[in-house]
């Protein structure tokens, strides 16, 4: 329903805002931000069926940063959503086993538990679902289930925390106990207090007044029609240009989105939107990332998405706006990891891209 909408307005054009318009007061704006965004919130949710508690969310954090995860036992979650870098990692797209290249650029860690799905075409349903899809990947971390739990039988230090952390089951150190946590170590990867969400509570300066105005432009000109919620994004698919198609490199012809998840055709080229919360932190932009500036992103999804040619003032207020989307960025200690023993499983080594 929502896309729906957001695609019906789109079809009927929307009105920018000029610069020189008289802008909403504080009041007014504050009361349109309440009504389209939430705010960050200061501790993890409550995820269904995977209960949080503090063993899990330490072993959690150990094997997010943990190399044996894959078969050649130099790649973590850590290396492509690195929490020294907002989450994310600063490629284009990621380099994987072997040195291979992922298809589509590594989104951030941070806030993603309230994304609707995860990975850009949503086939992941939640975060636990997530952990699972790079572990097996061949061009992420190539591993299998079976090694990875004969791995992490094989270090006493970690059968323990798996039974620490799902008390009362008979073989707890499985697969699937793996990425639940995963799931709900990253559900703490939260970013509150940016702002936005400071100004939504009542603090008049938490924007600056060019920041105001790139936020009530961020919501006449149509921006938060699929930009919205908690994490100003991440909860619906729409297409990528609406309007126009973006340029093949910005937009490849063969990865065409969700389209490989349903097989529908109206889903080609449709993508879960991104969620823009550390936006700043993040480039480069896309799926595909190739676009490093903020600005040209902006541009970009003004005249593809919603028909626009946004002028270069526009897009610096909106531009000012999307920098106060960074939060509290969480510290996180790099646990130190138990050592291999003589019957863990010996790294496969990695020449030319393949392992041997």
């Amino acid at each position: 329903m929502k896309r729906g909408i957001a695609l019906a307005l789109f079809s009927v054009g929307l009105m920018a805002l000029g610069v020189t318009s008289s802008f909403a007061s504080d009041t007014e704006l504050r009361a349109q931000a309440q009504g389209m965004f939430k705010p960050i919130p200061q501790a993890a949710p409550q995820i269904k069926d995977n209960a949080a508690t503090a063993d899990k969310v330490l072993l959690g954090q150990m094997l997010y940063f943990e190399p044996r995860l894959s078969s050649s036992q130099l790649i973590s979650c850590q290396t492509c959503h690195n929490v020294g870098l907002a989450g994310a990692d600063l490629q284009e797209t990621s380099t994987g086993h072997g040195w291979q290249k992922g298809p589509r650029n590594a989104p951030t860690t941070y806030n993603a538990v309230f994304n609707t799905a995860q990975f850009w075409d949503g086939r992941a349903e939640d975060l636990a679902a997530q952990a699972k899809g790079p572990v097996q990947a061949g061009v992420e971390m190539s591993n299998t289930p079976e090694g990875v739990v004969a791995v992490l039988k094989s270090i006493p230090q970690y059968v323990e925390l798996f039974g620490k952390a799902f008390p009362g089951q008979k073989d707890p150190v499985s697969f699937d106990n793996m990425a639940n946590a995963i799931e709900v170590f990253e559900a703490t990867l939260l970013t509150p207090n940016d702002a936005l969400d400071r100004y939504m509570a009542g603090d008049d300066n938490a924007l600056s007044a060019d920041q105001k105005k790139g936020l009530e432009l961020f919501i006449n000109n149509g921006c938060a029609s699929c930009h919205d919620g908690i994490n100003l994004g991440g909860s619906d698919y729409f297409p990528f240009g609406v309007v126009e198609q973006p340029g093949a490199n910005v937009l490849p012809l063969d990865d065409k989105g969700r389209f490989k998840v349903t097989n529908t055709a109206s889903d080609e080229y449709v993508f879960r939107s991104p969620a823009l919360r550390n936006i700043a932190l993040t480039a480069p932009y896309f799926h595909s990332g190739k676009v490093w500036s903020l600005e040209q992103a902006v541009a970009i999804m003004g005249s593809s998405q919603l028909g626009m040619d946004i002028n270069d003032e526009e897009v610096a207020l909106i531009v000012a706006f999307l920098n106060g989307l960074t939060g509290e960025q969480p510290v996180v200690t790099h646990p130190v990891l138990p050592p291999s023993t003589k019957t863990t499983p010996k790294p496969m080594l990695q020449i030319g891209g393949s392992a041997h």
